[in-house]
């Protein structure tokens, strides 16, 4: 089998898994992380104020708890409704740890956040997060995450808003 055939095969294969996600033709962009990043002021409580497709993720009222575990790795507790710095997580049982990467964070009411699955350096599949303390940010903040990471390099056309309307709060 000859090297374009076996990529050609390979992305055959890996089209149903990232149909449902943001991906593009090369390496993941290295965007730039905040320093000094506070892993004990990051913990907590964050809701979803807006994301990139991942196919682990629908719904409504998105909110993602992080803790310390006893060995020092990382829980991250991703909860919904649904209808019919440099940091490694596994955002479900079928996928690998993969990176999470804290761009920026006042640690009191926005995160944002950029993970990247890089393929072979063929492509790449983005997963992007802007989050809040609280359920809704002023707009003035949104657009402040939208433009860091478009600085990066990181394409937010399919970005989509979280509905946190008549959430429950737990």
């Amino acid at each position: 089998m000859t090297k374009k055939m076996s990529a050609a095969s390979l992305l055959l294969l890996l089209l149903p898994l990232v149909s449902a996600q943001t991906y593009h033709w090369g390496p993941c962009p290295t965007a730039k992380v905040q320093p000094n990043f506070n892993l004990q002021q990051y913990l907590g409580r964050w809701y979803e104020i807006a994301r990139l497709p991942a196919s682990f993720e629908r719904g409504t009222c998105i909110q993602a708890n992080y803790a310390l575990r006893e060995d020092g790795t990382i829980r991250v507790l991703n909860s919904g409704l649904e209808e019919p710095a440099k940091l490694g997580v596994s955002f479900s049982y079928f996928s690998p740890y993969g990176q999470y990467w804290v761009l920026t964070s006042d640690y009191t009411s926005l995160s944002v956040v950029y993970s990247c699955t890089d393929i072979l350096r063929i492509f790449h599949i983005d997963f992007a997060w802007i989050l809040g303390r609280s359920r809704i940010l002023p707009p003035e903040t949104i657009r402040y995450a939208k433009n860091l990471m478009i600085g990066e390099g990181i394409d937010l056309s399919r970005m989509k808003f979280t509905n946190q309307t008549g959430c429950r709060d737990d």
